[in-house]
């Protein structure tokens, strides 16, 4: 997942999984020039709001390892990070990540949808739960929608 990755970067840099909010955004934006520093500081509110960072104290604490992310050579994150993801949206990052073609994620989860009479966020958790994926998160998410 690429909001992971762009998230891992900065704290693999530090080689920590804590930080002053405004030396991420300066690595973002100054150090990697991926983002502005307004882009940067949605990237963290983002980012929070999907659960991989936590704010305490004027720092930034990682919810995930970032030593496990792989950030390639390459890489450049797009703007697309910025914009809050669909519940359904997130499942998938996650079902990919973990090995499952996109399309058969998609093709498996429609059916759900469509056999069960739910959302598709709702047949996302449940496809993913399926999967043996830990959705515990996104499920909650998902009942309130229903």
């Amino acid at each position: 997942m690429s909001l992971r990755t762009a998230v891992a970067a900065p704290f693999r840099e530090e080689g920590a999984r804590k930080m002053g909010e405004s030396a991420f955004v300066v690595a973002l934006s100054l150090d990697r020039d991926w983002f502005s520093p307004d882009q940067a500081k949605r990237l963290v509110d983002v980012a929070a709001s999907e659960g991989l960072l936590e704010r305490a104290d004027g720092d930034l604490v990682a919810s995930f390892d970032p030593a496990s992310t792989t950030v390639p050579e390459d890489f450049a994150p797009d703007e697309s990070l910025l914009q809050e993801r669909s519940t359904f949206e997130r499942v998938l990052d996650e079902l990919v990540e973990s090995g499952t073609e996109k399309q058969d994620a998609v093709a498996g989860i429609n059916q759900l949808q469509s056999e069960l009479g739910v959302t598709i966020e709702a047949a996302a958790v449940l496809y993913a739960h399926e999967h043996g994926l830990d959705v515990d998160d996104y499920a909650a998410t998902a009942r309130a929608e229903l």
